[in-house]
C-alpha cells in the first residue's frame, strides 16, 4: 500500500472505532444521569480539586443534557473523519473530546482501549498542526510514527512483563486467563486445559509480542506480525466480548506498516 493508502485506512478505522465507542456510550447514557449507577457526582470525589475552577466547570459538561451533546458532537466529528479525512479542526474535536470522556470515565472507561484511542487521536493531531509548517508527507510520518512506537511499545511491554512472571512462563496463565472468559469456564475436557498446549500458546504470545518491534528493521514480516496480531485482538473479543480492543488496535497497526516501510525506503 502506498502512503496515501495507510492514511486513509487509520482515517476510516479510526473513524469506525471513534463512532463503535460513541454509540456504546449514547447507550449507556441514562447510568450516567444523576440518578444512574455512574453518577458524575459519584465519580467527581476522584478527580483533583485544583486548580479550583476545573470542577464547577466539569460539573457543568457532564450534566445530561451538555454531556449528550458532547457525543453527538464526536459522532459527527468521527463521520466527518470517515467521509473527508483528517482536517485540523475535526482532529482538535476529536482529541479534545476524548480526553473529556476519559476525565468523565476517572481515566478510562475500557482500558487499554480508550488510551490506543487517544494514541491515533493524538498522531492524527500532531500530524496536522505539522502540517502548518512542514510538508504533509512528513508531517504524516511525524503523527504515524508517534502512533506506531505507542503500538510497538504496548506489545513489547506486554510480552516482556509476561516473560517476568513464572506463571505466564509454565503456561498456567493462559489457563485461568481464559476460564474468566465472557461465556464462562473452559470446558472439563478443552484442549487449553492441557499443559502442554497451555505452555506452548503461552510461549507464543510472549516471543510474539516481545520481538514485534523488530518488524521496524524488517518491513517483510509486518503482514506476519499484523495478520498475528488482528487474529489475536479478534479472540479477546470472542471470548471476554472486548469489542473495543480489536478496532482500536486495528487502527493504529496502519501506522505501524507505514513506519517500517517508511525507514526501509531511507
Amino acid at each position: 500500500m502506498s502512503g496515501d493508502q495507510v492514511i486513509r485506512c487509520l482515517e476510516l478505522l479510526c473513524a469506525w472505532s471513534v463512532l463503535l465507542q460513541t454509540i456504546e456510550y449514547w447507550r449507556i447514557a441514562d447510568s450516567t444521569d444523576p440518578s444512574g449507577v455512574w453518577s458524575w457526582p459519584v465519580q467527581r470525589a476522584d478527580i483533583p480539586a485544583s486548580p479550583a475552577w476545573v470542577l464547577p466547570c466539569l460539573d457543568r459538561l457532564y450534566q445530561p443534557v451538555p454531556y449528550r451533546a458532547l457525543l453527538w458532537l464526536r459522532g459527527l466529528a468521527a463521520l466527518s473523519l470517515a467521509v473527508g479525512g483528517a482536517n485540523l479542526g475535526i482532529a482538535v474535536v476529536l482529541f479534545v473530546i476524548q480526553l473529556l470522556i476519559l476525565v468523565r470515565w476517572r481515566g478510562a472507561f475500557n482500558g487499554g482501549s480508550d488510551f490506543m484511542t487517544l494514541v491515533s487521536l493524538t498522531g492524527i493531531l500532531i500530524a496536522q498542526v505539522l502540517m502548518l509548517f512542514l510538508d504533509p508527507s512528513l508531517a504524516w510520518a511525524t503523527g504515524l510514527g508517534y502512533v506506531a512506537i505507542h503500538t510497538l511499545s504496548s506489545y513489547f511491554i506486554s510480552g516482556w512483563v509476561k516473560l517476568k512472571r513464572a506463571e505466564w512462563r509454565s503456561g498456567q496463565a493462559m489457563t485461568v486467563f481464559l476460564n474468566s472468559g465472557l461465556y464462562g469456564p473452559l470446558a472439563a475436557d478443552s484442549v487449553f486445559r492441557r499443559p502442554a498446549v497451555a505452555f506452548v500458546c503461552s510461549w507464543a504470545f510472549i516471543v510474539w509480542e516481545g520481538v514485534f518491534p523488530l518488524v521496524l528493521f524488517k518491513p517483510d514480516w509486518v503482514w506476519l506480525f499484523g495478520g498475528v496480531a488482528l487474529l489475536f485482538h479478534f479472540l479477546v473479543f470472542w471470548f471476554f466480548g472486548l469489542n473495543r480492543f480489536f478496532w482500536a488496535w486495528a487502527t493504529n497497526l496502519s501506522s505501524v506498516f507505514f513506519l517500517s516501510h517508511w525507514l526501509g525506503s531511507q
